[in-house]
Formats: structure tokens, C-alpha cells, sequence
């Protein structure tokens, strides 16, 4: 199993930068693709961005294409998602996942604490 752990979420003003982090250990060599996925008040999760392991080919859903970018550092395990220009509207738990299927937008069986941004107006 591939333990995941978020970090870097905080209260930030609208139209602001963050960028978050997420730890890979364990059965690293078991996943093709991991993801970030995440879930507002209210609503159910949703697939935000994804990057293969091998090739770092990405993935964004529509909402936050041109504004948020994954990237993964290898050597550390570690994948990154910068976010910038945020709104009220990316208010949420941001989690970390294995990621899989078309366009690598479902993530894995098991979710770990998140982390969690919110957005200021």
C-alpha cells in the first residue's frame, strides 16, 4: 500500500498563490499515476489534476486548467500542485490520491486527511 500524506493548505486571499505538497512512501513502485483530487462544502469529490509517474504526462479538469499546475519531483516521491488566480469557488479539501481510469480522474480506495485551502473574498 502507498501511504500519501497532503500538506500546504491554508487561508488565502482571492486571486493569491499557494502550492500544496503530497508525500508518496511505502509501495511507491505500484502506481502509474497520482492525482489530486478535492471536496467543497456540500459537495462530492472531484478530480482536479493528475500526473503519470513515467513521462509526466498531466491531466486538469476544465475548472482549473491555465490556472493550477502539477508537477513531481521523482528522487522525493513527492508530487506538487501550484495554484494560482484562486477563487472562492477552489475552497476545499484538497486530497492526494493514486489516480486511474480515462483521464486519470478516479482516484484510489483509500483516502488519506487532505489539507485544507481556503479561499478569502
Amino acid at each position: 500500500q502507498v501511504q500519501l500524506v497532503e500538506s500546504g493548505g491554508e487561508l488565502v486571499q482571492a486571486g493569491g498563490s499557494l502550492r500544496l505538497s503530497c508525500a508518496a512512501s511505502g509501495r511507491t513502485f505500484t502506481y502509474d499515476a497520482l492525482g489530486w483530487f478535492r471536496q467543497a462544502p456540500g459537495k462530492d469529490r472531484e478530480f482536479v489534476a493528475a500526473i503519470r509517474w513515467r513521462g509526466g504526462t498531466t491531466y486538469y479538469a476544465d475548472s482549473v486548467k491555465g490556472r493550477f499546475t502539477i508537477s513531481r519531483d521523482i528522487a522525493k516521491n513527492t508530487v506538487y500542485l501550484e495554484m494560482n488566480s484562486l477563487g472562492s469557488e477552489d475552497t476545499a479539501v484538497y486530497y492526494c490520491n493514486t489516480a486511474r481510469g480515462p483521464g486519470l480522474r478516479v482516484g484510489g480506495n483509500y483516502w488519506g486527511q487532505g489539507t485544507q485551502v481556503t479561499v478569502s473574498s
